[in-house]
Parts: structure tokens; C-alpha cells; sequence
């Protein structure tokens, strides 16, 4: 009955990493004929496993989604990883999933092993704390993000506007939640803030997805990184990407040939936009806008009187 078990358990794992599976291959990495394999998987369907068959040269074995929820085998890695995102979960940037995520991360915690514990105890001494930034609905998120992989019309209203987009994307930039979507009345490229969006239902109909100007994690960047600030600027900052320490929501960094780096980035104003690059304590040079270039010359003016 332990082998059978133990073999239950390293079947389970093998059709969970893999997304087709012929029914040779699992006998030839458990060390079994294949009549054991489908004595097997009808005893995983047993416990809840929806696990489909198909006949044939190509046929095979594929675990598919059930009507309920099995338990699931993670490694050690997946493991950490999944309670890690659940503890950043829990700190809120989606309204409603704070409490889930601790229910979900207490089950997770009890069932770790004593060799993971430490690694998560590095973790949650790292979480930062709570901050302050507009949570999102998670109904909200799931009509967004329902709307973009189907392709449909998404209405909604945007500090109180009403508008009509093709949605493309939903991105998360360690901040904020934004869709990038197509802007129907515009006829251009929008990105929005989710927490601002009010889904007008229903959605539909289907459109045929257009060809995004940018990958859309860069697009998103761009735009709230630099061009919504009243100061947009570009900077070529002396090091390579590699090198320069920042959150996402900072600005874009696009890599150039001789180990610089082009900086998009702004600010409400010029004075914090220096006082910013000047904290990075990285060499720069200012491509644009002019205005910023006055400005550090009328610094370093101040500074070198002021050194005497």
C-alpha cells in the first residue's frame, strides 16, 4: 500500500510539470507497465483528479481542470514562492483578497517543512510595511482582465467619464494596477489607472485585437513613469541597466551599445526631478528638456559659491 502511495504521489507530480504525457513514457519513469499507469490514474480520478485519456499515436494522458479543488504538490521552491506572494497579497493592493490570502498562507504555513520555514521567516522580515496606495476591486481586476483575454468591448466610466476601449492588457508595476487598451472615441492608445475604472456592464461585442505600439509592460511604464508627470525628462545615466537600482514605476531604462542607458522618467516638479537623479549617484547627462539642463547649471553655480 506505501508503494502505491509513494507512486500515486510521483505520478501526480509528473502530469502537474508537464501538459501531455503518453502513457510509455510514465511507465518507462516510474518503472512500471502501463496497465499499472491506468490502474493509477483511474485511482487519482477517484480522489478528484480530472485527469482526460486519448487514444492514437499522439494519445496520452493530461490533467485538466476538476470541479474541485485537489490538493496539489509543489516543490520547495514553488512552495516559498507561492507564500511569498500570498504575504504580498495580503499586504493589499486588491480590495477583498487580504483576508484570503492570510486564510490561504496559514493552510500553506502549517504543512511547510521545518528546512522551508527559515526561508520564509527571511521573507516576512523583508515585507515592507503597509502602504498607502488606492487598492483595487478584485471584481473589478476579473471583469478587466476577463474583457482583455476574450477580446471584448469594455465600457467604463474614468474620473467620471465614460469611455469605449478595446482593452489589451492589464499591468501591475509594483505599485499600481493600469489597462492599456485602445481608445475607441481617441482613436489612439490610453493607459488607465484600474483603481479609477468602473466596469459599465455588460462587455462585448468581440473585436479583433489590434497590433500594440509597444510591449505592453514598457508602454504602460513610459507613460506613468514619465510622460504623466508635469516634467517629463530624458537622461542618459553613465551605467548599464544592470546596474541601476529601481522600482518600475520609476520610469523606463532602454540599454544602449557603450554600457549607458537612456532614463525616462519626471516629475511635478524640476527641483524634485534633481534632487531624484541626483540620489540614484550615478553620472548623468540631460537629453531633455532644456530646462532641467538650466536649472543644474544654476545649481552647480549656487554649489561651487557655496564651497567657497
Amino acid at each position: 500500500m506505501l508503494d502505491t502511495s509513494v507512486r500515486l504521489l510521483r505520478l501526480l507530480s509528473l502530469l502537474q510539470v508537464r501538459r501531455d504525457w503518453s502513457g510509455a513514457d510514465l511507465a518507462s519513469r516510474l518503472d512500471v507497465t502501463t496497465r499499472t499507469i491506468r490502474n493509477d490514474i483511474e485511482r487519482l480520478r477517484i480522489l478528484g483528479y480530472e485527469v482526460s485519456s486519448s487514444t492514437g499515436i499522439t494519445g496520452g494522458y493530461r490533467l485538466a481542470p476538476g470541479t474541485a479543488m485537489p490538493p496539489l504538490l509543489l516543490d520547495d521552491d514553488e512552495a516559498v514562492a507561492v507564500a511569498v506572494g500570498l504575504r504580498v497579497a495580503a499586504g493589499g493592493t486588491v480590495t477583498g483578497l487580504e483576508e484570503t490570502s492570510l486564510r490561504a498562507l496559514t493552510k500553506l504555513e502549517r504543512t511547510l517543512p521545518a528546512r522551508l520555514r527559515h526561508r520564509l521567516d527571511a521573507f516576512r522580515a523583508a515585507v515592507s510595511a503597509p502602504g498607502t496606495m488606492p487598492t483595487v476591486d478584485a471584481e473589478v481586476l476579473s471583469t478587466i482582465a476577463e474583457a482583455c483575454h476574450s477580446n471584448l468591448i469594455l465600457r467604463f466610466t474614468h474620473r467620471d467619464a465614460v469611455r469605449r476601449t478595446e482593452p489589451h492588457r492589464l499591468v501591475y508595476t509594483g505599485r499600481r494596477w493600469y489597462l492599456l487598451a485602445w481608445d475607441l472615441d481617441r482613436e489612439d492608445w490610453r493607459t488607465f489607472r484600474a483603481d479609477r475604472i468602473t466596469p459599465l456592464m455588460p462587455t462585448g461585442p468581440r473585436f479583433t485585437p489590434r497590433e500594440p505600439p509597444d510591449d505592453a509592460a514598457r508602454h504602460v511604464v513610459r507613460g506613468t513613469g514619465s510622460l504623466a508627470w508635469a516634467h517629463p525628462a530624458r537622461v542618459r545615466l553613465h551605467a548599464p541597466v544592470s546596474a541601476v537600482q529601481l522600482p518600475a514605476a520609476a520610469g523606463l531604462l532602454t540599454e544602449e551599445t557603450d554600457g549607458t542607458c537612456i532614463f525616462e522618467t519626471g516629475a511635478q516638479s524640476l527641483s524634485n526631478l534633481v534632487g531624484f537623479l541626483t540620489s540614484l549617484n550615478i553620472d548623468f547627462e540631460v537629453l531633455d528638456p532644456p530646462e532641467l539642463r538650466d536649472l543644474l547649471r544654476e545649481l552647480a553655480r549656487r554649489y561651487t559659491a557655496a564651497a567657497g
